[in-house]
C-alpha cells in the first residue's frame, strides 16, 4: 500500500503531498480543490504511464483536439497535454512528476517536454513570450523543429520509458503508433490492478467484463451480498449480452432475480442505487492486489445505504489486498465511514480522511480515532 502520494506540477498543484495514507482514504474539499486530480495520478502512476492510461484520463475530461490533416483530407483527434501540467501551459523542458512511497519502495513517473533529437532549440534566449499556445504552435511549423513527450516511470531496479512525437499545439496522437512511439527499457512485469470509477458509474461493457472474471468463483456470491445492500430481495444475478447491451448509454446487461418473484427482472429498471452498487462492487473485487478509485462515491445512494456500502468495500478490500481512494461532497458520506473507523480492526489498516484545500501543499488528515470523534461531536471535516 502506498503511504504517501506526491504530485508536482501536475494538474491544479504546483507542489502537493498526501501523506499518512490507510487502506481507505476519502478525500473531501471544495469544488475544483483537486480531488480528482489525485485520483488520475494515482491511476497513471500505477498504469506506468501508459499511452492507454492517458488517454482514458484526458478522454474523460474531454481534453482532445480535432483538426484536419490536408494531405488525407480526414479528421484526426489528437489530446491536449497541457491540460496535464500545472497552468495549462507547456514548453521545452517543462514536466510533471507523480511518486508514490510503501513501506519498502519508491515509485515514480515523470512527463518531460523536449526537442527531439537533431531538433533545433528555440531561437529567443528568453523562451516564448505572448501566448504560449500560439508561439508553440508557430515554432513547429518549422519542420526543424519537433517535440517530444517523455514518459518514465521507475520502481527499485525496474524501468520503462516512452517517447512520443507531440503534432500541434502540444497534441497526443490517440493512436501514437502511428506517430513513432518509441517504448524503451520496458520490463515484462506484472503491472498493479486498478479500478477507476467515475462519478457516472462504469459502462456496461466494462461491468459485463468485470462479471465475467467472476462468474464461478468465490467472490461472485460478494456481488449479489453488495446488491442486496440495496435490495434485499435479490437471490442472483446474471450478465446478458447482446449488441443492444453493448451501448455505453444502456443500463442493460444484467438480470437479477427476487426471492418473491420467478421472473428475470433488467437491472435497469430497479434504480440508480443498484447500478451504482454494483459498480462499485465488481471494481472492488477485480482490483484485487491493487488500487481502487472511485469518484463522487455516494453519487446515486441513498444515505441509508452508506454504511452498508462502506462495510462491504472495507471488508472486501481486506480480503483481497486493494487500496481505495475515494472522493465526496456528501456529509453523510463521511459520517458513515466512522461507523466502520470504530471498529477495533481499523486502527491495524487505517482509515483516512483528508481534506484537500486550495493553494496548500499538504491535506488535512483525519486517523480513524480523529473521524469517530468528529462524527459524534457533530465537527465538520470536509
Amino acid at each position: 500500500m502506498f503511504t504517501t502520494i506526491t504530485l508536482q506540477n501536475f494538474r491544479g498543484f504546483p507542489s502537493f503531498k498526501l501523506e499518512n495514507l490507510g487502506r481507505i482514504n476519502l478525500l473531501v474539499g471544495e469544488n475544483n480543490s483537486g480531488k480528482t486530480s489525485i485520483l488520475e495520478a494515482v491511476e497513471v502512476l500505477c498504469s506506468r504511464g501508459t499511452v492507454e492510461s492517458l488517454g482514458k484520463v484526458m478522454n474523460r475530461r474531454g481534453e482532445y483536439l480535432e483538426w484536419e490533416e490536408d494531405d488525407l483530407k480526414q479528421w484526426e483527434r489528437v489530446f491536449d497535454i497541457r491540460h496535464l501540467f500545472y497552468g495549462h501551459e507547456i514548453e521545452p523542458n517543462r514536466f510533471f512528476s507523480i511518486s508514490g512511497t510503501t513501506e519498502d519502495s519508491r515509485e515514480t513517473l515523470s512527463g518531460l517536454v523536449q526537442f527531439k533529437n537533431g531538433s533545433r532549440e528555440p531561437k529567443t534566449p528568453g523562451g516564448y513570450q505572448g501566448n504560449p499556445t500560439d508561439d508553440l504552435s508557430a515554432l513547429l511549423m518549422d519542420d526543424g523543429n519537433q517535440l517530444e513527450f517523455q514518459l518514465e516511470w521507475h520502481r527499485g531496479k525496474e524501468s520503462e520509458q516512452r517517447k512520443m512525437r507531440l503534432l500541434f499545439s502540444a497534441g497526443l496522437p490517440v493512436n501514437p503508433i502511428r506517430y513513432g512511439t518509441r517504448r524503451l527499457r520496458d520490463l515484462e512485469t506484472p503491472k498493479s490492478r486498478i479500478q477507476f470509477v467515475n462519478s457516472s458509474s462504469l459502462t456496461t461493457e466494462k461491468m459485463i467484463d468485470l462479471f465475467e472474471q467472476l462468474v464461478l468463483n468465490p467472490e461472485e456470491k460478494l456481488v449479489q451480498e453488495a446488491l442486496q445492500i440495496v435490495e434485499p430481495r435479490i437471490e442472483r444475478i446474471a450478465s446478458v449480452r447482446s449488441r443492444i447491451n453493448r451501448n455505453s448509454d444502456s443500463r442493460g446487461g444484467f438480470v437479477v432475480r427476487l426471492s418473491d418473484s420467478d421472473r428475470r427482472i433488467p437491472i435497469g429498471s430497479m434504480g440508480d442505487g443498484i447500478w451504482r452498487i454494483l459498480g462499485i462492487a465488481l471494481a472492488t473485487i477485480c482490483a484485487e492486489g491493487g488500487v481502487l478509485l472511485i469518484d463522487e462515491i455516494d453519487t446515486g445512494l441513498h444515505f441509508t445505504a452508506l454504511s452498508k456500502m462502506w462495510e462491504m468495500i472495507w471488508k472486501t478490500a481486506i480480503r483481497l489486498n486493494v487500496q481505495v481512494f475515494a472522493t465526496t461532497h456528501n456529509s453523510d458520506c463521511w459520517m458513515s465511514l466512522a461507523t466502520i473507523a470504530n471498529q477495533e480492526s481499523s486502527a491495524k489498516h487505517g482509515i483516512r480522511i483528508h481534506r484537500i484545500e486550495r493553494g496548500k501543499n499538504t491535506s488535512v488528515v483525519f486517523t480513524d480515532r480523529e473521524i469517530v470523534v468528529a462524527a459524534e461531536r457533530g465537527f465538520e471535516v470536509r
